[in-house]
């Protein structure tokens, strides 16, 4: 690892510990030249996930994009940035384990919909009125009317 301060390629590790859940692994080094202590984080790269759009289009999967429209269902909602964290972070771990490549927005939407309807009935309705592109109130109420069902 080259020195961030005299770049010296070389250092030692004094310390490693796993972050993230066992995800990461964060190291601090010495530069072996100039003392200079500094962190360096180590990781899996995964293969990033591909999204069919509904026209076809491809489009790298977009955890900001996701988290932004979650978000926006869960507006003036008792949840919480780190609920919301959480859920996006299940979402993607399932379609990371059950898809390799390209998975279709389709898919990613349902997921969304299936832990907001388990976290907070009015951020699925909201969520569900963009995602299912609801033209009138009649199938909007047929969607209310269909989670008082389910009750």
């Amino acid at each position: 690892m080259r020195c961030p301060k005299c770049s010296h390629q070389d250092d030692k590790v004094i310390d490693s510990r796993t972050v993230r859940n066992g995800d990461v692994i964060r190291r601090r080094r010495v530069c072996l030249k100039c003392g200079y202590r500094f962190t360096t984080y180590e990781e899996v790269v995964k293969a990033g996930l591909r999204v069919i759009k509904r026209d076809g289009r491809h489009e790298e999967l977009d955890r900001k994009k996701m988290l932004s429209g979650i978000a926006r269902a869960c507006e003036k909602r008792p949840i919480g940035a780190q609920q919301i964290e959480s859920m996006v972070d299940a979402i993607i771990t399932e379609l990371e384990s059950e898809y390799e490549r390209e998975v279709p927005s389709t898919v990613i939407g349902q997921k969304v919909m299936d832990k907001l309807e388990e976290l907070d009935e009015v951020a699925y309705v909201r969520f569900a009125s963009v995602y299912r592109r609801f033209r009138d109130v009649s199938q909007f109420l047929s969607e209310v009317e269909g989670l008082i069902g389910r009750e």
